[in-house]
């Protein structure tokens, strides 16, 4: 096909129309998206920043669980005193995040207690998902035994 001839075609009223319409609709589709791809990524930087900032406002979180702080919790749980606590935390066992356990002594009897999550105290017997209680188990792993329970 010749140019004059494509030219010849181009030129006509209709064509020029339909043409008119399908580049606006073209134009009109790549600027919705172009819209919505900067509104897409204004907010996902937004709420990026926005977790950034709870992350960094949150406090650290506590992976060694030390005697001090132990104290600290079983105090705060039994309200006692934590200057002259009753309940003295001895050994911590095993130092979990999750599940750490402690020895705890009162009146000269030893216990095994439990700490989870860094925050709540438990001190009685824990099973485990096969029915194995494993306070016992720890009791017999550091020679301590049942008496006056």
């Amino acid at each position: 096909m010749k140019f004059s001839v494509l030219v010849r075609r181009l030129s006509h009223p209709q064509v020029r129309r339909r043409l008119k319409i399908g580049l606006s609709i073209w134009a009109i589709a790549i600027a919705v998206s172009v819209v919505a791809k900067l509104a897409y990524d204004i907010g996902y930087f937004k709420a990026q920043s926005m977790i950034d900032e709870k992350n960094a406002a949150a406090p650290a979180t506590r992976s060694v669980l030390t005697l001090e702080y132990a104290q600290r919790i079983v105090s705060g749980a039994l309200n006692e005193d934590p200057n002259n606590p009753k309940t003295v935390v001895s050994q911590v066992v095993d130092n979990n995040p999750r599940l750490a356990t402690i020895v705890v002594e009162n009146n000269k009897q030893k216990k095994i207690a439990w700490i989870f999550e860094m925050r709540l105290f438990f001190a009685g017997d824990l099973l485990n998902d096969q029915g194995y209680n494993l306070t016992e188990a720890i009791e017999r792993q550091q020679d301590m035994y049942r008496n006056n329970r």
